[in-house]
């Protein structure tokens, strides 16, 4: 039975942190969720996405979102009253504070400040992680290169981390159940 197309129902169900997969194709997320992805992040339309995956589709891309469960709406963009799930996109501070002001959502993409060349985007996302009031749910969304550095995030707190499409297998910590 497939579980919820809420995205946060998704990441928070379950233990340790959720896998959130990146594609641009129909069968990288078909892939992503035989490995153990709990969502799927898109950047743009993608033919036959609904057949061939059960997960939550988050938008990540620029525009009106398409055939998607949430999306990533920055500070400055408030979302309508209906339609997908807002997930804010936030990069420092200042801009979760905004957020919480403007919609209070119940999920933060968390991402290192683009202008901020000399920071760790795995350090920047933790100390903005701090900042996320309790309750709500937390997305890194920076690039991990290990098992190690997922595992460091979900000590930290972070419910779930955005990772190309290719590497949910050995980013996921389990082999995926047979079902």
């Amino acid at each position: 039975m497939p579980g919820s197309r809420h995205l946060s129902q998704r990441i928070s169900e379950g233990d340790g942190i959720a896998i959130i997969a990146r594609v641009e194709d129909a069968d990288a997320a078909r892939l992503a969720e035989e490995n153990g992805a709990k969502a799927i992040a898109v950047a743009r339309a993608v033919d036959g996405i609904r057949a061939a995956t059960t997960l939550p589709l988050l938008w990540i891309g620029p525009g009106r979102p398409h055939d998607a469960d949430a999306h990533a709406v920055r500070p400055d963009e408030e979302p309508s009253g209906h339609g997908p799930e807002p997930v804010a996109e936030v990069r420092d501070a200042e801009e979760l504070e905004e957020a919480l002001d403007l919609f209070d959502p119940e999920i933060f993409l968390l991402a290192c400040p683009e202008e901020d060349d000399e920071a760790d985007p795995l350090d920047a996302v933790l100390e903005l992680l701090a900042d996320v009031p309790a309750g709500k749910l937390a997305i890194a969304h920076v690039e991990v290169a290990s098992r190690d550095e997922v595992l460091a995030l979900e000590r930290a707190g972070m419910d779930a981390v955005l990772v190309p499409g290719g590497q949910v297998p050995e980013l996921v910590g389990h082999a995926p159940l047979d079902v």
